[in-house]
């Protein structure tokens, strides 16, 4: 999802809680705040030699260990008052992928991407995936799009990785 898209998905929904869903079944606590929004631009060289470049829009929750057990969510209202503040500061990249960057004391710290979203009763639940990772190279390094883990194409004599 880019930050137009949740940016306005916020506004559609601003009278309802803000839940983001972590994992299968596993909430971000009541007690989360957003407290950081950050503009990242990456400029990366794959094991190809190929070059790109990319914006990304990360928003870091944190849980207050003084607020456990807090009854309410935010509402989803709060949280697009949060993103305007910051994007009248440093204007936003509305095509850049929005990332949710997370994590707890049984869940490591990273960045998420948004696989979904489900409204019910009042809520606005925000779903989460675990990114993978990947070889922007393969047609250059010959590793077919459907390779298996046995495939070892990418040797050090192979002119990539």
């Amino acid at each position: 999802m880019n930050t137009s898209d949740f940016i306005t998905l916020l506004a559609e929904h601003q009278g309802k809680s803000l839940l983001f869903e972590y994992a299968p079944g596993m909430l971000v606590g009541t007690n989360y705040h957003i407290t950081e929004v950050k503009h990242t631009s990456i400029d990366s060289v794959d094991c190809g030699a190929g070059v790109d470049s990319w914006k990304e829009t990360i928003i870091q929750l944190w849980e207050s260990p003084i607020e456990l057990g807090k009854s309410n969510y935010m509402s989803a209202y709060k949280a697009l008052g949060i993103l305007k503040k910051v994007g009248q500061m440093k204007a936003y990249e509305m095509d850049a992928p929005v990332k949710i960057e997370y994590g707890n004391a049984m869940f490591h710290t990273t960045q998420l991407h948004i696989s979904d979203f489900d409204v019910r009763e009042g809520q606005l639940i925000i779903k989460l995936s675990v990114p993978s990772t990947d070889c922007k190279a393969k047609e250059a390094c010959g590793i077919p799009e459907t390779a298996t883990t046995e495939t070892n194409s990418c040797a050090p004599e192979s002119g990539c990785c």
